[in-house]
Parts: C-alpha cells; sequence; structure tokens
C-alpha cells in the first residue's frame, strides 16, 4: 500500500503548519488540510483511490458561491442579479481562483503523481483552482460557516473593487449598444483619433461617436480598452443627461 493521509501529515507536519500560518487559520483535524493537497494522480499512485481533494473540491465550491454571493449581496444592495451573479463568476472562476492559490504559494504544498508533477502540474490553473476551493472546504468542515466566512472575507474583498471596476469597463460597450439602440434604434461608432508612441508602448485615443457627435473619449494602450473607456465616458454624459 502507498502513502495514506496519517503517513503525509507525519511527514508534511512542519509544511503543513507554514501554509496554516498563511492561511491564517489552525486545523483541528490537520488530516483535513493534507487530504486538500492530495491531487487525484498522486492517489491512484499511491493505489489511495478516493482519498484526494475531489469531494473537498465539491464542498469548497459551494461554500465560496455562497460566501462570495453573501458579500456581494450586502455590499452592492442596488445591483442587479445578473450583474450580481456576473461579479460572483468572476471572482470564483478557474482563472482567478488560481491567482489567488498562487498568492499564498499553494502550488509547492501539492502531492502530485510524477507524471503531473513532470508536466508543471504545479502552475497549472485547473490543479491550482481545485485546490484552492478544496482548501476552503476543508476550513469550513473543520471549524463551519462563520470561520470560512471570515477566511474568504480576508482574502476576495482586496480583489471585489477591482474585478467590479473590469467588469464594468467590458460592460461598457454592450451597455451603451443597448441604451442607443432602445432610444434611437442605432447603434454608436467608434473612431481612433490619435495614435502615439513607438509600437511597444502606443497610447490610443478613441472617440465613440453617435450621429455626428462625440459622446466620449477614452485613452488606453489598447485599441479594445480605449474603446471600453470612451464607452464608459459616454455613459456617463448619458447618465446626466437623463438623469
Amino acid at each position: 500500500m502507498g502513502m495514506d493521509i496519517d503517513s503525509l501529515v507525519r511527514i508534511n507536519k512542519e509544511q503543513l503548519s507554514t501554509l496554516e500560518k498563511t492561511l491564517g487559520y489552525r486545523f483541528t483535524d490537520l488530516r483535513l488540510l493534507q487530504k486538500a493537497l492530495v491531487h487525484s494522480s498522486y492517489a491512484f499512485e499511491q493505489a489511495q483511490g478516493g482519498n484526494d481533494n475531489e469531494n473537498l473540491e465539491f464542498i469548497g465550491d459551494a461554500v465560496l458561491d455562497l460566501v462570495v454571493g453573501h458579500i456581494l449581496f450586502h455590499r452592492y444592495r442596488n445591483m442587479r442579479e445578473g450583474e450580481l451573479t456576473r461579479l460572483r463568476s468572476s471572482l470564483v472562476n478557474e482563472q482567478h481562483l488560481a491567482k489567488m492559490a498562487r498568492s499564498i504559494g499553494l502550488g509547492s504544498y501539492l502531492a502530485l503523481g510524477k507524471g503531473e508533477d513532470a508536466s508543471h502540474g504545479r502552475t497549472k490553473p485547473s490543479i491550482l483552482s481545485c485546490a484552492y476551493e478544496a482548501v476552503v472546504g476543508a476550513i469550513f468542515e473543520d471549524a463551519g460557516y462563520q470561520t470560512v466566512c471570515a477566511f474568504i472575507e480576508r482574502f476576495f474583498l482586496p480583489e471585489i473593487e477591482g474585478k467590479k471596476e473590469e467588469l464594468l469597463l467590458a460592460d461598457a460597450k454592450s451597455r451603451l449598444q443597448e441604451a442607443l439602440q432602445e432610444k434611437y434604434n442605432e447603434a454608436p461608432s467608434y473612431r481612433v483619433d490619435a495614435e502615439e508612441g513607438p509600437s511597444h508602448q502606443k497610447l490610443f485615443t478613441i472617440a465613440v461617436c453617435f450621429r455626428e457627435q462625440v459622446l466620449g473619449t477614452g485613452q488606453a494602450g489598447s485599441k479594445k480598452e480605449a474603446e471600453q473607456r470612451a464607452a464608459t465616458a459616454a455613459l456617463a454624459g448619458l447618465e446626466s443627461i437623463n438623469g
């Protein structure tokens, strides 16, 4: 028989203790934390089928949805349900959870199968995000809702405003188009007013126009972002006219 969870806890005691300090939480049952770090490829190699982090990942996924939803619900009381859903999914998607996992160095603690380890499994977003969910699940199982809630708040609150801004920018073009289509049955157009700087550091100035009139301008290092900024400025203008 291969390594079971108890043996791993004994061998990795110091590592687990370091991770606890980073997480800001001490486990009553360290086996839960250890299990959260065991990838299925390792369990399979050690003939410990099912002794991996997938069930903890399942519960952690549900807990993250609930807690992040709860935080957003209280923080943005006037936000519509669709916007809340999109903001939450931008915070709990694979890419963002992998970023959160990297911020605590989670990759270095994982127990991976040899093949997975050799193919850079420690840096794969899918493996990192699942392990992060499993750690959240482990804290929930070990200590319940209030504790896991405090843990998630500590790590996610600093991220929320930035994600909200990012989504608003990306959303600005479609919101502007909807507003104009609804009112005038016409869409706006975008034009490049200026393109400055060397090729690796270009700065674009883009105007969003509607019926010969400039509604807003935006500047950024990419055309796409400059368009989004122009649309954001145009929306602010429209709101002040309609407001």
